[in-house]
C-alpha cells in the first residue's frame, strides 16, 4: 500500500513528465505543403473541443499494477479550473493521502510512512530531468493533449477513424497523438525514447458528453521502461461540475517532511 501511494502521486507525475519531454534538436519542418491545411485543420477542430467549467469533481476506481503487485484504491479528483487540483486518495473509505496541485506549488502527504512534500514545479523538473507545469496535469485528467498542438509540428494520416499526428520536431523523443476523426478528442497519446529504452502510452475511453465539456471515464496510462511495464487505470464512477467545492489541505502533526535535491 505504500509504494501504491507513492506511485500514484510521484509516479503519475513522472508519467507526466515523461509524456511533456521536449526535444532539444532544432525543429525541422518537413512537411509537404498539401498537408500543412489539413494538419492544421484537425488540430483546430481538436481545439475548437472547449472544457467551459469552473469546477469538476471526479470519483473514481483507480488500479496500480506492475510487474510484483496489484494495488486497488479510491481517488476523489478536484479540479478548480486553471488554479488547482485536489487528490485524495481512499483505502476502504479511509483518506490515505492527499495531493494538493496549484500553479506554482505541489504538496503531497500520505498517512503511512508519515510523510510529506511541499514544493514547487522547478524543484520537480530540476529533479525529474524535463519540463512540468501545472497545465499538463490537468490536460491529463481532463482527455486532452499534453502538448499544445499549435505550437507544434506535425505530419497526419488517418486509419480506422483516427487521425495520427506524429510529432516532426526531431531528436531522440517520439510523439504521437491520436484524435477521433468525428469529434477530434484524444483517444490516445504515445511517447517514446529509444535511446533510453522508455515509452508510455495514454489511453482514454468511454467518452461522455456534457454541454461542459467531453471526458473519457476510462484513462490508462501504461509505462515501459527497460524490460519493465507498469500500469495505472482510472476508472471515472461519478463526474459533476460547476458545484460549490472545498479544497482542504493541512499536513498532520509530526510528519518528516520528504526533500527533493
Amino acid at each position: 500500500m505504500k509504494r501504491v501511494l507513492f506511485v500514484l502521486f510521484f509516479g503519475f507525475i513522472s508519467s507526466l513528465t515523461f509524456v511533456s519531454c521536449k526535444s532539444k534538436a532544432a525543429l525541422v519542418d518537413t512537411l509537404k505543403p498539401e498537408n500543412h491545411a489539413k494538419t492544421s485543420n484537425v488540430i483546430e477542430n481538436y481545439n475548437n473541443n472547449k472544457a467551459n467549467f469552473s469546477t469538476l469533481n471526479i470519483k473514481s476506481n483507480v488500479q496500480y499494477v506492475d510487474d510484483k503487485q496489484t494495488q486497488n484504491v479510491t481517488a476523489e479528483i478536484k479540479i478548480k479550473k486553471d488554479e488547482q487540483i485536489l487528490v485524495s486518495i481512499r483505502f476502504l473509505g479511509i483518506t490515505m493521502a492527499k495531493a494538493l496541485i496549484t500553479p506554482t506549488a505541489v504538496s503531497y502527504y500520505e498517512k503511512i510512512s508519515g510523510s510529506y512534500f511541499e514544493g514547487d514545479f522547478s524543484v520537480l523538473s530540476q529533479w525529474l530531468g524535463t519540463d512540468l507545469d501545472f497545465n499538463k496535469i490537468q490536460n491529463m485528467l481532463l482527455g486532452r493533449t499534453i502538448d499544445d498542438l499549435k505550437n507544434g509540428k506535425f505530419t497526419e494520416t488517418l486509419a480506422d477513424q483516427t487521425y495520427k499526428l506524429e510529432d516532426v520536431s526531431g531528436g531522440n523523443t517520439k510523439k504521437f497523438f491520436y484524435l477521433d476523426a468525428d469529434k477530434f478528442f484524444v483517444k490516445k497519446q504515445e511517447i517514446s525514447q529509444t535511446t533510453e529504452g522508455r515509452m508510455i502510452q495514454v489511453t482514454y475511453a468511454n467518452e461522455v458528453f456534457y454541454k461542459e465539456a467531453t471526458l473519457p471515464t476510462s484513462v490508462i496510462i501504461n509505462a515501459f521502461q527497460n524490460n519493465r511495464k507498469s500500469e495505472i487505470n482510472l476508472e471515472y464512477n461519478t463526474i459533476s461540475f460547476n458545484e460549490e467545492l472545498s479544497f482542504p489541505y493541512s499536513v498532520p502533526n509530526g510528519y518528516k517532511r520528504i526533500l527533493i535535491k
